[in-house]
């Protein structure tokens, strides 16, 4: 088998990023060995690989900085109408390659470089992820951030600097271990601290209602020091601002102990305030009602509310337009009763005024329709914590239930259905009622997940405001997903349809006539060959483990959860291994399968989803008779850099979600960009996907939303299942007895008991289709030119799900501001 081109090898070739002009390359040395003498390591004699990363860091920072400056100006010069995206995630990953793919830098800085007689992509390992987020919520919004600047919108990411990001996993004895994330460890090159801009956040107190209006009294105050870091468009010279805040405990804190003689420990508990920006809640599509967690909502949402009037206040034509504020799922829900505060308690407007001012500034987004992730939060938490907001919140519940009593004389049971307080042993706030009445639109994020939010999730609200609700199906960045992960094909379609796809991913139809095209399907089959021997090296250095890159590369990676179904994905391995047992001689498909992601460390199914995952592994790739027709590998922390590495390299892509539990996906959409055929149900994004290219270029099986609706009705029952698919029973009863862990005979009991007893996610039922789809899958990685016209079919049909598309889409039809192709000027030219 041909070895992968070498980046040397690679650099000869012309590639999609032009070639670098001599002149660029000469500055970027220079720049390079300024930074490298001059602020790294003038006291040192040597330099280590980390100081020449932080050296070309600094070089293309400095780029970037008379764009930012400049962006910035042309802003406060037009004054267009501001964006802001808050969100308590925002899963950048690396930051390095990201900015030269967008300055157009990276063959300069790949040449300067290699003259150097340095490895770009050694450097670029170095960086760390910013793991500020714990999947598909927070690289959404990652995503929107560069598609926003590339689109030339005025918009603000807003979030928390968390000081431990999404922890680090690593497998011991193949349980999950939890390590903390301490990614500002050796400093990050890309932020910005503001401390001019520095603002009180106030938390408890009491509330007093004078003849001067309200006074929220006696609080305790923490600072927000905002930290910025510039977000470059695609080659437009546009580079907006991503705040993040950090919490400051202010001088005096607890310093009042300091007159009782215990100064020690007032300094010591500034550490208290401190903890509200330490670290990430590791929780994905679950609600953990913590008071820091609420504390942290609050915190972001408060700094980003005074900074955003701040800057309203000070426009240059006195505040002509409003702004837009989107509420990246339920987290910054307390936006609506905040910014109510400041309206009526501090600016004095009425509050009829004021409550049409924040409804047409917020907008809500909702990510889940699972109960168990919505936020409900106990009033006595509250009560405590956010007085004044408490009684902003029943005073905001009391119209809107008036309102809907007016409508529906006597209906009792649709004002408790609608109630933002939920009454109960505990009484708790329903936050995802407050976002739907205090917000002027709302959406889900795929067709599918938007129908069952008007359907179920909020379908009172929907009968009572029907044109607040709208579906934006997410996308995602093709300058990350393709150019940057996937050089190899994004030279090939280049040659064949140019550049312009890169802003505009529709552009990829024009692939379509090149479907039977030999030299094409060639060309892109060689692509992924190639993709797929370098990942092969990286496994064999990583896990010590041999790969046959023939194999399939079938590949399933996402946050482990029951309803994303890992186990559906592990009982059709058994039963693979299995069959090859039974029937050794029989010719097999060879298949490497790759399983990777995050458990939250309190999930005890999902932890021990992974312990099952590796114990399989364990036996399958030790079994002889199997040999290289099957291996099972876990992939290790997985993260943003790591997907970049693996969803290139993937010949199947497995989405099997329950029908109507995943709101979207978007690793389903990274991996059909990159040339992986799609496993998948009916749910999410996976339902657009197949209506682009066609259902039958995907693998679609399994029940969809109304037959889950239909069988919960009669009564799931797994038993029947188990009973009736001896290839099924025979795996459940390996997992049950012990043979995948020898040592530990009951390790799985918990698993086996909740598959045939309350498996909301209902794995049985889905089995057989499952199973039959794979061996469709199988018969057509047989004919591989088959498969690669599907693939190129899949390729050319994901135009679809650009982030460009879904953000030119809240544009419009949300947030009232209209994309522009303005090219601002670039600093090296004199502005008008």
């Amino acid at each position: 088998m041909a070895k992968p081109l070498t980046d040397s090898e690679k650099r000869k070739q012309i590639s999609v990023r032009g070639l670098a002009g001599l002149g660029d390359v000469a500055e970027v040395r220079k720049s390079f060995n300024r930074h490298l003498h001059f602020t790294l390591v003038k006291d040192r004699n040597v330099a280590t690989p980390r100081d020449y990363f932080f050296a070309l860091a600094h070089t293309v920072r400095d780029h970037l900085v008379g764009r930012w400056i400049r962006t910035q100006q042309h802003y406060y010069e037009r004054d267009p109408k501001r964006i802001y995206y808050l969100s308590l995630e925002f899963y950048m990953g690396r930051t390095l390659q990201n900015t030269m793919v967008n300055l157009g830098l990276q063959n300069a800085c790949d040449e300067a470089i290699y003259q150097l007689g340095l490895d770009l992509e050694e450097l670029e390992e170095i960086e760390e992820d910013a793991g500020l987020g714990n999947g598909g919520l927070g690289r959404l919004a990652a995503c929107f951030l560069d598609s926003m600047a590339t689109l030339g919108l005025a918009a603000y990411g807003y979030g928390i600097r968390y000081e431990f990001g999404i922890f680090n996993q690593k497998i011991v004895n193949g349980w999950q271990v939890e390590e903390a994330d301490d990614w500002l460890r050796y400093g990050n090159p890309w932020e910005k601290a503001r401390p001019e801009y520095m603002l009180p956040v106030h938390f408890y107190g009491r509330v007093e209602h004078t003849p001067d209006g309200v006074k929220w009294l006696d609080t305790q105050v923490v600072l927000a020091m905002p930290y910025d870091t510039p977000v470059p468009g695609y080659k437009n010279n546009t580079v907006n601002t991503m705040r993040l805040w950090s919490a400051k405990a202010p001088n005096d804190f607890k310093l009042q102990d300091f007159n009782v003689g215990d100064y020690i420990e007032a300094v010591l508990d500034r550490n208290l305030a401190e903890n509200i920006s330490r670290v990430l809640y590791p929780n994905d599509n679950f609600f953990e009602g913590k008071e820091l967690r609420l504390k942290q909502e609050y915190f972001v949402v408060a700094a980003t509310l005074q900074d955003i009037i701040r800057r309203f206040k000070s426009s240059k034509f006195g505040c002509r337009d409003p702004v837009a504020i989107q509420l990246n799922d339920t987290h910054p829900a307390l936006s609506i009763p905040e910014l109510m505060r400041i309206l009526v308690d501090v600016e004095k407007v009425d509050w009829d005024k004021a409550w049409e001012i924040t409804k047409k500034t917020c907008a809500y987004t909702n990510h889940t329709v699972l109960p168990e992730a919505l936020e409900r939060w106990p009033v006595s938490m509250f009560e405590k914590l956010l007085p004044r907001h408490l009684e902003i919140i029943y005073a905001i519940n009391q119209r809107h239930l008036d309102h809907v009593a007016a409508l529906f004389p006597g209906d009792v049971d649709r004002l408790r259905r609608m109630s933002v307080i939920e009454e109960g042993d505990c009484k708790r706030i329903n936050m995802a009622h407050l976002c739907v009445i205090g917000s002027h639109a709302v959406n889900g994020v795929a067709r599918i997940h938007s129908e069952i939010v008007k359907q179920s999730v909020f379908k009172d609200f929907y009968e009572l405001e029907p044109e607040k609700f709208q579906n934006k199906t997410n996308g995602i960045t093709p300058r990350r997903w393709l150019l940057l992960c996937n050089p190899g094909l994004a030279d090939t379609i280049v040659e064949k349809i140019g550049e312009e796809f890169l802003t505009d991913l529709s552009q990829l139809k024009k692939l379509l006539p090149l479907v039977s095209d030999e030299v094409f399907i060639r060309d892109v089959a060689k692509v992924k060959q190639e993709n797929k021997l370098k990942f092969s090296a990286f496994l064999e250095k990583e896990y010590k483990v041999k790969i046959n890159p023939s194999s399939m590369f079938d590949v399933h990676v996402k946050r482990i959860h029951e309803y994303k179904r890992q186990l559906l994905n592990c009982l059709h391995v058994v039963t693979l291994y299995n069959r090859i047992k039974r029937d050794p001689a029989k010719a097999f498909v060879p298949r490497t399968v790759m399983i990777g992601g995050k458990a939250a460390p309190g999930y005890h199914m999902a932890k021990l989803i992974i312990k099952l995952v590796t114990s399989i592994g364990d036996v399958v790739n030790h079994d002889p008779v199997v040999g290289d027709r099957l291996k099972v590998i876990f992939l290790e922390n997985y993260r943003v850099s790591l997907a970049e590495k693996v969803i290139p390299a993937a010949d199947l892509s497995q989405q099997i979600s329950t029908a109507g539990t995943e709101a979207s996906g978007t690793g389903n959409m990274k991996f059909m960009l990159n040339g992986a055929l799609t496993i998948g149900t009916m749910d999410g994004a996976n339902v657009e996907m197949a209506e682009e290219a066609g259902a039958e270029n995907l693998f679609i099986f399994g029940l969809r939303v109304e037959d889950v609706e239909a069988l919960d009705r009669k009564g799931y029952n797994a038993r029947e299942y188990y009973d009736h698919l001896p290839e099924l029973k025979q795996a459940v009863d390996q997992i049950s007895s012990g043979f995948f862990s020898p040592k530990e005979p009951d390790c799985f009991k918990d698993i086996v008991n909740m598959l045939m007893h309350h498996d909301r996610f209902k794995v049985f039922a889905d089995y057989e289709a499952y199973m039959q789809c794979q061996a469709q899958v199988d018969q057509l990685y047989r004919n591989p030119k088959e498969w690669t016209k599907k693939v190129i079919r899949n390729i050319a049909c994901s135009g679809k799900f650009s982030s460009d598309r879904t953000i030119t889409e809240y544009a419009r039809e949300i947030w009232g501001v209209e994309p522009s192709d303005l090219q601002i000027p670039p600093p090296n030219i004199p502005r008008d």
